[in-house]
């Protein structure tokens, strides 16, 4: 299904507002999923890498990044056509693990995350996945396919990652919209159920009450 955003919903009837995170390790392709869905510009944090960071921010697989995020990116989706009209505002999180504190903030009054992995750098993926389970918001993962990564089925990830069952986990390239889209409506989708099913999150249903 090719999903078409407006920045208005059809008929007058207001869209529910969501509060996403993408987070994920270093070099796992946030900012480009957040730019390759968001019908905005995106507000970007990037910043070139320099010699000062060699010792904390390994290139190792990533020899060709030149920039990382130092704060946050921000994107909007909107999603007339979904079972009920979607506005969702995306925050991609930074990746290294000093920005812990920064996750937090960032956290707040979100509905859920979508965690990208990077099969190339599993090990970075580990935090971002701890940090989740640990303050209890819902989460997906979507294993980004690089060009020249070796393709692992998503319950190998499961596996590798210790994830429970009920974590969905799913193949995307993060520099496509529908596949990027897609992930999104099954974060939704994932949350919606966290709710209903009463495992103590209860997710905002505007961002004024986040």
């Amino acid at each position: 299904m090719l999903l078409r955003p407006s920045p208005r919903p059809p008929s007058g009837t207001a869209p529910i507002v969501l509060k996403i995170l993408i987070a994920g390790g270093f070099g796992a392709g946030k900012t480009t999923a957040v730019g390759a869905v968001s019908e905005i510009t995106p507000l970007s944090t990037e910043e070139y890498l320099t010699e000062a960071s060699a010792d904390v921010d390994s290139l190792a697989g990533l020899e060709a990044k030149r920039t990382t995020t130092v704060a946050f990116d921000f994107g909007r989706l909107s999603l007339p056509d979904a079972p009920m009209p979607l506005e969702l505002f995306l925050f991609g999180t930074p990746g290294q693990d000093r920005f812990g504190d920064l996750w937090y903030e960032l956290a707040r009054g979100a509905v859920g995350a979508v965690v990208l992995v990077d099969t190339r750098r599993l090990e970075s993926s580990f935090t971002p996945v701890s940090f989740f389970e640990d303050i209890g918001l819902p989460f997906v993962v979507a294993v980004n396919t690089f060009d020249g990564a070796y393709r692992y089925h998503p319950e190998q990830v499961r596996t590798a990652l210790e994830l429970p069952s009920s974590v969905p986990v799913v193949a995307c390239d993060a520099r496509d919209r529908n596949h990027v889209a897609g992930v999104l409506l099954t974060l939704v989708g994932h949350a919606e159920t966290r709710t209903s099913a009463g495992r103590g999150y209860s997710a905002p249903t505007t961002l004024q009450e986040a």
